[in-house]
């Protein structure tokens, strides 16, 4: 009786699962006709021509924005971009720039070792034409647009010299650009070697094992991998970079998923680099997806100290699935686990309230062992970064001065001379106190009160409100090292300015502190 029992359960629950499966199907099917009949109609009927590509693409967008931010349709158009963010590779000339409307493309920062830099494209330097067409019309994605292409090709420019403000043309040769995620390695201190991290992308790992490899030589028995604002990336780098400190065969992560191919484990394949050199991983709240498996699983696997404070919490696993015309779309399929299964996952997306906000869980991410708190910066220093201000001096710097040393310091005069030109800048400088007091001043207009109050609010705007100078000067702290660290970029590429970075870094300093203590 007991296994007759059993098996109607079983019939039960597999006839409940079918039935299930068949009310989806019908759910998908109907939803489909209605689609199609509703665009057949405007196909007929609206008043005027639709651009269909474009609505559907719109609304496929829209449809997958109700189920995370990570599941997202990508155009054929948009797969050289898809390429860049997983492989970190693009055909180019290998440049930051920036395009404001009606002006030429400034360039910003060359890569090193790009075509730009090769070709003797430097801050500062404005590009007018591309292959004979002016730019002065055109969005930033268009020129950009423009200067990518297949490797091996030509790109012809005219060029405003920044420094000579000669006009000259160059022709440059595209070439495979990579953009590697390790942004800094070296010494950080006596024996303590630093790593600094950007993304996950394909390769990363290797780059990584040379890095480490090389730092070893160099003397370093310790080793700080810093993933703070680390976004993520591929897993399997992820994967491989753990498994050159763990023992062949140990289990990083697991995943699972509705499909049975997403209910697996991920083990090291690689035989070790160290199992023993102490390790400190540096996190914060944009440490997300890639970066929280490497964190989560040298946590738990006893491996490294985790330091600084809570990663952001995405325990969701992408795939990339083909679509029709040469697109794709790349979906949500699963949710990891560290070794200890622990999921990370902060945010349920599957679960909205009416007026579409979502729940956080507060044990999501991946706890520091070291709970290091970092200052954030004031408001006045967020619109310095936000309008490119810094940016934009260090370009005017580089201009004028010729050279300076890798070791580089702004004197007082040369803050001085910064806070000149970014007083004459069109930037919100007013500090929290200056907004809480801007609100203070509305809510009492509002409420008929500011009369009552004019004595005291006038008081206080007096010793409140600061003129851009000398919001600048009492911001000295926070806004000199990034400006130094725009200056140095210039000159060196985008890694030399990381150790200029470093030597201000007290939340970098207090965890290695605390980490040596342990």
């Amino acid at each position: 009786m007991k296994g007759t029992a059993l098996a109607v359960v079983w019939l039960l629950g597999a006839l409940l699962m079918e039935t299930k499966a068949q009310s989806q199907d019908f759910k998908l099917g109907k939803s489909l006709e209605l689609e199609y009949a509703a665009l057949k109609e405007i196909s007929q009927s609206y008043v005027d021509t639709v651009d269909f590509e474009k609505m559907v693409t719109t609304g496929l967008r829209a449809m997958l924005a109700t189920l995370d931010p990570y599941t997202v349709y990508i155009s054929e158009e948009e797969g050289e971009d898809f390429e860049m963010m997983t492989t970190g590779n693009y055909g180019g000339v290998g440049s930051l720039i920036r395009k404001k409307p009606g002006e030429g493309v400034r360039i910003i920062e060359p890569y090193e070792g790009s075509p730009a830099a090769k070709y003797g494209l430097q801050p500062g330097d404005m590009i007018i034409e591309i292959d004979g067409i002016p730019v002065y019309d055109e969005t930033s994605e268009q020129s950009s647009g423009r200067m990518k292409g297949q490797p091996g090709t030509e790109v012809r420019f005219k060029v405003v010299k920044g420094r000579s403000k000669d006009t000259v043309d160059i022709v440059v040769v595209r070439e495979r650009i990579h953009v590697s995620d390790i942004v800094y390695a070296g010494i950080y201190r006596d024996d303590i070697g630093y790593i600094q991290l950007s993304g996950f992308t394909a390769k990363m790992a290797d780059e990584f094992k040379a890095q480490v490899l090389r730092l070893k030589e160099a003397g370093a028995k310790k080793l700080v991998i810093d993933l703070r604002d680390n976004g993520g990336g591929v897993m399997d780098e992820a994967i491989d970079l753990v498994s050159l400190f763990v023992p062949k065969g140990t289990l990083v992560v697991s995943s699972k998923g509705r499909v049975e191919e997403m209910n697996r484990e991920y083990r090291t394949t690689d035989a070790p680099v160290d199992t023993e050199m102490l390790l400190l991983v540096m996190v914060n709240g944009n440490s997300a997806s890639a970066s929280e498996i490497t964190a989560g699983a040298l946590q738990d696997l006893g491996r490294a100290t985790i330091a600084g404070t809570r990663s952001f919490g995405k325990g969701l696993i992408q795939s990339i699935r083909p679509m029709p015309y040469n697109s794709q779309i790349k979906v949500t399929t699963g949710k990891y686990y560290t070794p200890s299964g622990r999921c990370v996952q902060a945010i349920d997306y599957s679960n909205r309230h009416e007026d579409g906000t979502l729940d956080k869980d507060p044990g999501g991410g991946i706890a520091p062992d070291i709970v290091v708190e970092n200052h954030p910066f004031s408001r006045p220093t967020v619109s310095l970064i936000y309008y490119d201000i810094i940016g934009s001096y260090a370009i005017e710097y580089f201009l004028a001065h010729e050279t300076i040393d890798r070791d580089f310091h702004l004197t007082d005069a040369e803050y001085e001379d910064f806070v000149k030109f970014a007083s004459a800048q069109d930037f919100d400088a007013r500090t929290a106190a200056q907004t809480a007091l801007d609100q203070l001043i509305k809510a009492a207009r509002t409420e008929d009160l500011y009369d009552y109050y004019k004595e005291e609010i006038e008081a206080l705007q007096k010793k409140v409100n600061m003129d851009k100078a000398t919001v600048l000067r009492a911001k000295k702290d926070e806004i000199l090292p990034l400006v130094e660290q725009e200056i140095v970029t210039c000159y060196y590429f985008n890694g030399a300015s990381v150790p200029v970075a470093l030597r201000y870094d007290e939340q970098l300093r207090e965890a290695v502190e605390k980490w040596l203590l342990k």
